[in-house]
């Protein structure tokens, strides 16, 4: 096996060689194939750049270590010369295609080589791993738990060890500290149903987002209602995920059995709670939500709960805004029309109902998406004054009962495609709204990149 504690100034000879088998947004290496008919292209992207300790996967590289005095990115035209040659070795494919391509390409690793995977699903990676390659390899998973346009910097990096010693740890320790992530030491069963609670029900509540406003063909930045505040974030993060590409969320949310429990069940706390706003029945939907309340943040019916906000205030959000008010508003407040807020009703029922503890993840395992996600609903549900404004909305005003109608609708819609597993009929649904959002998807990577290192910097992530 290689040595553990190489350094980038030791001589060349005693390097590894890195193998990266699969060219996404999250994999650039050092030894690098994809597809044989990309593999023109990839010559004239990567043949002949310096090679990085960074191992730059990232769009924005911040601590690359660039290391002139070692040979150039060498791309092969498949998988084969890559297993052949390299002591590290990482399948940067889709999650749907991990059995395959290891089969096809797994055969031919090196003996003693240290084999990972950057899925988004373990257990079906750990199946395709341990069924095809060599019993003289090592293996040990890894995933970072953020996308390719945020920095790594504080960011949670997942290492989990399948069949390997502790100097492989080490080795991968070392080779990804350029990163300055911070690890995270799980199986591959606690890997999956983390990031179920963290990612995937997540995702699911910002694609219906997306998926119910194209519905409308409605531009949730042109209407009063989704304008300023905690709506900049929803908007934000949602234009963010369509921006992606289909099969990073396909992944988690199909292969994952937990996953799928956990957005059907928010499909259903979505539908459940819209029947008691079009019945009228303010009092068991304010005894559902405040039960909710109490269960995932430990506030009392009879508590105001309120609380500094975990992130920044509305104004501070503003600046990030791709729509903007009609007038400024005052310090901390917020002078956009109120409306029900069902995605973050139906996201706090849904936690409660499954028993997920949010902030046990928070500081775990916590990806910046969710991070938000908890603060924009923790600022709703901790303010007695908000929450109420909200329920009383969801229930007398039907300004917006269309808008929650669509959103109920597109919640069932994302539940029934992951519970059907057919990854065409999500790639469909996915590139069919992210095409009506797609004008904006530029001003809103650089908007959304800018309001997460801002929520980041004032929770101290990364320092």
């Amino acid at each position: 096996m290689v040595r553990v504690d190489v350094k980038p100034s030791d001589p060349i000879d005693e390097q590894p060689t890195i193998g990266l088998i699969g060219m996404g947004a999250m994999g650039t290496i050092i030894s690098v194939c994809d597809r044989p008919e990309k593999f023109e292209s990839l010559k004239l992207t990567y043949q002949g750049n310096p090679a990085s300790l960074y191992l730059s996967y990232h769009h924005v590289v911040s601590h690359e270590v660039v290391l002139p005095d070692i040979p150039a990115i060498t791309v092969h035209r498949d998988g084969h010369a890559v297993s052949r040659i390299s002591d590290f070795i990482m399948y940067s494919v889709e999650a749907d295609l991990i059995h395959k391509v290891v089969a096809q390409y797994g055969p031919s690793t090196k003996v003693g080589a240290i084999v990972s995977g950057q899925t988004s699903v373990k257990t079906p990676e750990r199946d395709a791993f341990e069924k095809h390659l060599p019993s003289d390899v090592h293996i040990v998973s890894m995933h970072s738990l953020h996308g390719p346009t945020v920095s790594p910097v504080g960011q949670p990096l997942v290492l989990v060890p399948i069949r390997a010693p502790d100097e492989c740890m080490k080795f991968l320790e070392s080779v990804f500290s350029s990163f300055r992530s911070r690890y995270v030491y799980l199986t591959y069963e606690e890997h999956d149903l983390i990031t179920a609670n963290v990612q995937a029900v997540t995702h699911a509540a910002f694609l219906t987002m997306g998926t119910a406003w194209a519905a409308q063909r409605s531009y949730p930045w042109e209407q009063a209602h989704y304008v300023g505040g905690i709506e900049t974030v929803k908007v934000n993060i949602m234009l963010r995920i369509y921006a992606n590409k289909w099969h990073v969320y396909a992944g988690l949310a199909i292969l994952n059995p937990s996953a799928k429990i956990q957005i059907d069940t928010f499909a259903s706390s979505a539908t459940d709670l819209y029947k008691l706003m079009i019945a009228g029945d303010a009092q068991r939907l304010r005894e559902r939500i405040y039960a909710a309340r109490e269960k995932v943040f430990g506030v009392r019916p009879d508590e105001d709960g309120c609380s500094t906000p975990i992130f920044l205030t509305e104004d501070v959000l503003d600046q990030f805004s791709i729509g903007k008010r009609s007038s400024p508003s005052p310090s901390g407040g917020n002078n956009s029309l109120i409306n029900s807020h069902l995605s973050l009703l139906a996201m706090v029922d849904c936690w409660a109902r499954l028993g997920i503890q949010p902030f046990d993840h928070l500081q775990l395992a916590a990806t910046p998406v969710f991070r938000m996600w908890i603060g924009v609903a923790e600022y709703l549900f901790r303010s007695t004054e908000r929450l109420n404004a909200a329920l009383d909305v969801a229930v007398h005003d039907v300004t917006l009962r269309s808008d929650d109608l669509e959103f109920v609708i597109a919640a069932r819609g994302w539940s029934q495609c992951v519970a059907f597993g057919n990854f065409e009929l999500y790639r469909d649904r996915f590139e069919r709204t992210a095409a009506f959002f797609e004008s904006r998807f530029e001003e809103a990577n650089k908007l959304g990149s800018a309001m997460i290192k801002a929520i980041q910097d004032s929770n101290g992530v990364g320092k």
